[in-house]
């Protein structure tokens, strides 16, 4: 998969959309080469956030161990969440009458979390508001990839469906997001005591 496609995506129902529908790439293929290395982002960034900055961030004094059992934990648990969505998202078709093969639904749950997944880029720079406002461009940014998506993957017939199924998407997202940042903070208060 090509990131200099996600612009384009960002902003067209066609561009990358089509390459993605018209390619059909496995559940593995894509697993293995492109979850994977997304995933490794975040936790990396982690990494080096504590390693760099650490003591000038409360919520990263932390130890070494506790460090790194955090974000193999949050790199499990992003692992785990992608084919549990391709699942859901798959099953949210059936709202508007258009449930896509699990491969089609799978590669749309792996591309809509990039700018979530590269977001974390960010903690180069040790600014908390600088952080919080590229996190919140990236939750706009995977929005913007549902919007966009739906139509190929679940090939719907009109405009109304499609807002039907990205309204459904974006709801099962955001509750995807949030159950992985909770997860996160419990194995943060599990790796603290």
């Amino acid at each position: 998969m090509n990131l200099m496609m996600f612009p384009r995506m960002l902003v067209s129902r066609r561009e990358g959309w089509d390459w993605l529908t018209r390619f059909h790439p496995s559940v593995a293929k894509v697993y293995l080469a492109y979850v994977i290395p997304m995933s490794l982002i975040p936790p990396a960034m982690l990494m080096y956030a504590w390693r760099n900055y650490g003591d000038e961030l409360p919520l990263l004094d932390i130890g070494p161990n506790q460090a790194m059992t955090l974000a193999a934990i949050f790199f499990a648990a992003e692992l785990l969440m992608v084919p549990i969505m391709g699942f859901v998202l798959q099953k949210i078709g059936s709202v508007a009458n258009a449930e896509p093969p699990y491969h089609a639904a799978f590669a749309f749950a792996a591309v809509v979390p990039t700018p979530l997944w590269l977001a974390p880029l960010a903690l180069a720079v040790p600014s908390l508001a600088f952080n919080l406002t590229v996190t919140l461009l990236a939750l706009a940014g995977s929005a913007a990839l549902i919007y966009q998506g739906v139509d190929r993957t679940y090939r719907l017939p009109d405009e109304g469906h499609s807002l039907l199924v990205a309204g459904s998407v974006l709801a099962a997202g955001l509750v995807a997001w949030v159950t992985m940042i909770v997860a996160a903070f419990v194995a943060w208060g599990a790796v603290l005591s």
